[in-house]
């Protein structure tokens, strides 16, 4: 299976972490190139979208959609990770919160904001990732990152538990959104469940966990194909002929298509022949006079 490509669509499960389930993958089915599209914490589970052969090369395009979430946040206990995993720092013997101010609270937070990356993530400082310091019992001083927030919206609020539903944009801390929301009610708060229900275009329910796939006597049906896998991008439709030059990285403009979708500045297009063959992936540039 080799020259298997595509995208396989993982429901991670709690106690794994994302590297593991890459590891998994590239044992089960006998390849060599794999990567995920973006990491799930060791305790979070749900769609773990992994890239399988030459499908590595779009993990990048993939790890940039938005994600949604379901999470369960404690109120009054705050933890050194903001989440289960971590040691207890600081807890309030009642939550005086009601729930009219948590709800207050939380449409404070739609839109875009800023979010400090914690200690325990994968974010890299002077070349070292932020958990490795913090194993050395570091922590060091982190720079602001705006992140969006499309969606939010509470499921359930019985204090001092907290369900809520989140969209969100590439590059955003659930755990850190928790405990943002935690500090505001001055109670302090942290994640105690976290489940990805959609990565870009993938849900939970397309997904598989190992466990099954291990059941599978041909795996490799469940793999996308990564046509498929790009098709939620607006697609440029470019006469044949240029094909050849997109090799040279020619730039695109609007005379060399069949077909060109209406696109914002930097939106990312998949670009096809004109049997729909995709031969590229671009990102839209808006120029003067256009």
């Amino acid at each position: 299976m080799n020259d298997v490509n595509g995208v396989l669509i993982i429901n991670k499960m709690n106690g794994m972490t994302s590297h593991d389930v890459v590891a998994e993958v590239r044992r089960m089915m006998h390849i060599k190139k794999a990567g995920h599209t973006g990491t799930l914490d060791p305790d979070a589970t749900g769609v773990l979208p992994i890239c399988v052969g030459t499908a590595t090369k779009i993990a990048g395009f993939l790890m940039s959609s938005e994600k949604e979430y379901m999470a369960t946040m404690i109120l009054g206990i705050r933890t050194d990770t903001q989440d289960s995993a971590g040691k207890i720092v600081s807890r309030v013997k009642k939550v005086n919160v009601k729930e009219q101010k948590v709800r207050e609270t939380f449409s404070n937070f739609k839109g875009e904001i800023e979010q400090i990356p914690p200690m325990v993530s994968a974010v890299r400082y002077k070349g070292k990732k932020l958990y490795e310091l913090a194993r050395q019992g570091k922590e060091v001083e982190r720079i602001p990152r705006k992140v969006n927030i499309f969606e939010l919206e509470i499921l359930s609020c019985m204090i001092p538990k907290v369900t809520f539903r989140v969209v969100c944009s590439k590059g955003t801390y659930i755990r850190t959104l928790t405990s943002d929301i935690g500090d505001i009610l001055g109670c302090g708060a942290h994640q105690a469940g976290l489940v990805r229900l959609r990565s870009g275009p993938f849900r939970l329910s397309e997904a598989i966990t190992l466990e099954d796939l291990k059941k599978m006597q041909h795996p490799e049906e469940r793999i996308i194909p990564v046509e498929a896998a790009l098709s939620h991008l607006p697609s440029v439709k470019v006469r044949d002929w240029f094909g050849d030059l997109l090799r040279k990285n020619a730039l695109i403009t609007e005379t060399d298509t069949v077909d060109f979708p209406q696109v914002g500045h930097g939106e990312t297009v998949r670009i096809e022949n004109c049997r729909e063959e995709l031969i590229a992936i671009g990102m839209a540039e808006k120029t003067a006079g256009s």
